[in-house]
């Protein structure tokens, strides 16, 4: 397992232009972390689909507001965890209303799984509105 981690903040404008480049960061830090290909992978697909989230949803696109990106390590008893918050500067949503993209209704939605699949790829995820303002994503990858 890899040693110190020292923690990384992102500010990101609201375009899909910063995709490739918070991609690349957050692959970065998984393998210095130590995770393997898949891990990785995974992580970086989390990342960047409430990344992508924040920008369209939240921010409405707006290139004018922000998208704060963090990741550290965080101690948990005798393991540690990858922490990764995403905050946007949108006006919010309630979270209990996002709906079953499972469930027949929404079956053939053609949105609706970001964060359906992101919980898949996440050990733990929680969403919330954000004391700044906006909504903030919390992520955790056990290292």
């Amino acid at each position: 397992m890899a040693g110190a981690f020292e923690r990384v903040h992102l500010e990101l404008q609201s375009t899909i232009d910063v995709l490739d480049r918070l991609q690349h960061v957050t692959e970065e830090i998984g393998l210095r972390l130590g995770f393997d290909a898949e891990a990785v992978h995974w992580t970086a697909m989390a990342v960047r689909e409430t990344v992508i989230n924040a920008i369209t949803h939240g921010n409405r696109s707006n290139p004018a507001k922000r998208v704060f990106v963090d990741f550290d390590v965080e101690a948990n008893g005798t393991s540690r965890d990858l922490v990764v918050r995403v905050r946007d500067q949108g006006a919010g949503f309630d979270p209990s209303r996002i709906g079953d993209p499972l469930a027949p209704e929404n079956i053939l939605n053609a949105s609706g799984r970001g964060i359906f699949l992101v919980r898949q790829f996440m050990d733990e995820v929680s969403i919330y509105p954000a004391r700044e303002g906006g909504m903030e994503v919390r992520m955790l990858k056990h290292l």
